[in-house]
């Protein structure tokens, strides 16, 4: 039966991730849903764990026909997904409404959670019961909770290094899907009880040819499937930062990222960008442009005869996309003498720019990130990123960026997400404009900026440089009309905290505004301080949790859940800080992520075998469960202290943040199904029911309120007080101390 545990963790963590990235894809790279998505997925884990008697022991043949249904389940969700915009009525390159994206989200993740919860619910109850039928124990071992739910986490590790090592290896989401698929067929192979093999060994056989051929088809499936969405599909491939799709319309190739249009190939917006913010420069020698070097930015760049361009492209499959599909002239720009194309993170060049090959300053800065929609884009707009840059720009150079605004009505929420933006780039650079267009174009420098349309356009004309829309009327149109004028003055008065790495409050607002699109009544919501009633609300929350935990600490069985449900609260919190955190420094979506994820899994697995080896020797107790908690709080306490500290963010820091976290997680799990439990079969269902539920409350808490809102800072000391307060429950998760070893 071990074996069937570890394969439910494997094809949970690699299946989680599979549909995960394809809800991605779906939903147009929108963080906010993606958020809500592991919500969902954790609760219907949750659902099927809780599901049942609790002493209820399915017959084996039910354990290994839901390994079958799992394996034709997988394949069929990512289908489901692919076409989940045109079965819900959507318009291609729309939203689906919001209620519709939360019942499409239920459809695909419900299902299928609950059956993984299922699925370990019954197994463990098969290892727990020790059935010598079918895995003879050696003498004197022993099954318990703990070491099942040790099992299940190694395979969940396993599954997330493989998570990793299927797209470094350019495996495409789809195939990994399909193996993962197979897997769970596979494991039905593998005899339970009785002659379960005779009856189920021929429909595995037969599901796992079928999943191996799929395979070997899949770049024809997989193409089909993308077909759904882009009917003028040229090619789709998956990437470690998401999948990139080109699709061409007679002589027009349009590139997608997560099916959000990136940049289309006769488009004249590049201009815009590239001439508005050269006029303010006094030379233009060198050039930095960080990301989306294909949109026509180095080619408007290369109009000024620079000595050097330095391009930094952060995605390397989505330049060998463009080799294969873009015409050869929107290619001419990378291969020109003065341009060196960089792959790497244009956060990470910026910082450390010495160790690229680059030593001078810079004329003009590019900074050709998408719009801080998501918490990997916001990266690129925050105070410290700012600070990195205005080191690099020349005493009579400039930085500009693009900003997605209207450019006649601005909602509050867009106010309040540009003005933390303009605060933060204030605080780096000395002067700053704002020039309204399609698109904001935001321009600063280390010294006072030009304002006079006329000298603007002077230094222009003398540089004699071909464009399609920006010209001498154009500039003067744009810095001579009201919404310039009206616009540096609403951003000077909106009192709004600078977006900062610690404290993102820019993510906070550009999920407000997606879900203004739904919601248009949320437009008018001041949210810049806490609503009325805030602090009482909090107070009075806060009283209610104190006292639920004193109630529960009266019995048993409510004692034990608890402890489980705030582990798993507390500790997803600090999972999804520890990451951000990283994600901020060095980038969400690098392959690094997949290490940082089976240091957590490790966590799990290590903190649940410690426990159940020292309670095999009688030497757990009530002070266990005192320290594990108070362990946490130390954490979150020893993270405040540590922040901004550069050796806190690297990957060798977090990885251990997370190892133990994962290990304290898990510790306190054993700790509550060991401590006093009378028999192991009975707590199956509702801890590890607790333990989702409470990691669906922390990952929807944490990651939409919590950390956009108060910051990391203020999160982890909220994660400290927690866990001190969960000390008044969590010695008290035995029984009476004469069962608290009992088996």
């Amino acid at each position: 039966m071990s074996l069937y545990l570890f394969t439910i963790g494997f094809v949970s963590i690699l299946g989680q991730v599979v549909i995960l990235r394809e809800l991605d894809v779906a939903f147009f790279g929108v963080e906010l849903v993606y958020i809500l998505a592991m919500g969902v997925w954790l609760l219907g884990t949750g659902i099927g764990a809780a599901a049942g008697r609790r002493h209820y022991l399915p017959p084996a043949s039910l354990v290994r026909v839901s390994f079958l249904v799992f394996a034709v389940l997988l394949p069929a969700d990512v289908a489901f997904v692919r076409a989940l915009r045109g079965l819900l009525g959507g318009i291609p390159g729309t939203y689906l409404p919001f209620g519709l994206q939360i019942a499409g989200l239920a459809c695909a993740l419900l299902p299928i959670g609950a059956l993984l919860g299922l699925l370990f619910q019954w197994a463990a109850k098969w290892y727990v019961s020790g059935d010598r039928r079918t895995e003879p124990d050696r003498p004197g071992s022993s099954r318990t909770l703990a070491r099942a739910y040790a099992v299940e986490s190694a395979g969940g590790l396993v599954g997330g290094v493989a998570a990793t090592a299927f797209l470094a290896a350019d495996i495409q989401n789809f195939a990994i899907g399909l193996l993962c698929a197979a897997s769970a067929a596979g494991v039905v192979r593998r005899r339970m009880a009785g002659n379960d093999r005779d009856r189920m060994g021929p429909a595995a056989t037969a599901i796992m040819i079928v999943l191996i051929a799929a395979v070997i088809l899949s770049p024809a499936i997989d193409r089909a499937l993308t077909r759904i969405g882009h009917p003028d599909l040229a090619e789709a491939r998956d990437s470690p930062y998401g999948r990139i799709t080109v699709t061409r319309q007679g002589e027009q190739v349009i590139v997608f990222e997560n099916d959000a249009l990136a940049f289309e190939t006769q488009s004249a917006s590049a201009e815009e960008l590239v001439h508005l913010a050269a006029m303010q420069c006094d030379s233009l020698s060198r050039v930095l442009v960080l990301g989306g070097g294909l949109d026509g930015v180095v080619a408007e760049a290369l109009k000024y005869a620079p000595q050097r361009v330095d391009c930094v492209e952060l995605n390397r499959v989505l330049l060998a996309l463009a080799e294969r599909n873009l015409p050869d002239g929107s290619l001419a720009p990378l291969r020109a003498e003065p341009v060196r194309l960089h792959i790497a993170d244009p956060r990470a060049f910026v910082k450390r720019p010495g160790a690229n090959g680059v030593n001078e300053a810079y004329d003009l800065v590019l900074v050709n990130a998408p719009d801080p929609a998501s918490g990997q884009a916001n990266r690129f707009y925050t105070r410290e990123f700012f600070g990195d840059c205005a080191r690099l720009v020349s005493p009579g150079g400039a930085l500009a960026f693009r900003l997605a605004a209207s450019e006649n009505v601005w909602t509050r929420f867009v106010t309040y997400r540009n003005a933390s933006i303009y605060h933060a780039l204030g605080g780096a650079f000395a002067d700053v404009i704002l020039l309204p267009a399609e698109k904001n174009v935001v321009i600063a420098s280390n010294r006072p900026l030009v304002r006079d349309p006329q000298t603007l356009s002077e230094r222009f004309l003398s540089r004699r440089v071909a464009t399609r829309l920006v010209t001498p009327a154009y500039v003067t149109y744009l810095y001579t009309n009201d919404r310039f004028f009206a616009i540096a003055e609403r951003m000077q008065n909106t009192l709004i905290a600078p977006n900062t790495d610690v404290r993102p409050v820019c993510y906070r607002y550009s999920s407000m505004i997606w879900l203004s699109k739904f919601y248009p009544g949320m437009i008018n919501r001041d949210v810049t301080g806490p609503p009325p009633g805030t602090v009482p609300a909090v107070l009075a929350v806060c009283l209610a949790a104190v006292a639920l935990l004193l109630v529960a600490g009266r019995r048993p069985v409510w004692r034990r859940i608890t402890v489980v449900f705030t582990a798993g609260f507390v500790g997803m919190i600090m999972e999804t800080v520890f990451i951000l955190y990283y994600q901020v420094k060095h980038g969400v979506l690098f392959q690094n992520i997949g290490v940082l994820l089976t240091a957590f899994m490790a966590g799990l697995s290590a903190g649940a075998v410690v426990v159940d080896r020292a309670a095999s020797r009688r030497r757990i107790s009530s002070a266990w469960g005192y320290g594990f908690f108070a362990a946490f709080a130390a954490l979150a306490v020893l993270f405040r202290l540590l922040l901004g500290m550069p050796s806190l963010s690297s990957l060798w820091s977090v990885s251990v943040a997370l190892f133990t976290t994962g290990f304290l997680v898990a510790a306190l799990f054993a700790y509550a199904s060991l401590h006093g439990a009378p028999e192991q079969r009975g707590v199956v269902s509702p801890l590890y029911a607790a333990d989702l539920l409470g990691g669906c409350a922390g990952s929807i808490l944490g990651s939409l309120f919590m950390v956009p809102f108060l910051g990391m800072a203020a999160t982890a000391l909220l994660v400290a007080a927690a866990s001190v307060a969960a000390l008044l429950v969590a010695g008290g998760a035995a029984a009476p101390s004469h069962q608290s070893q009992s088996r």
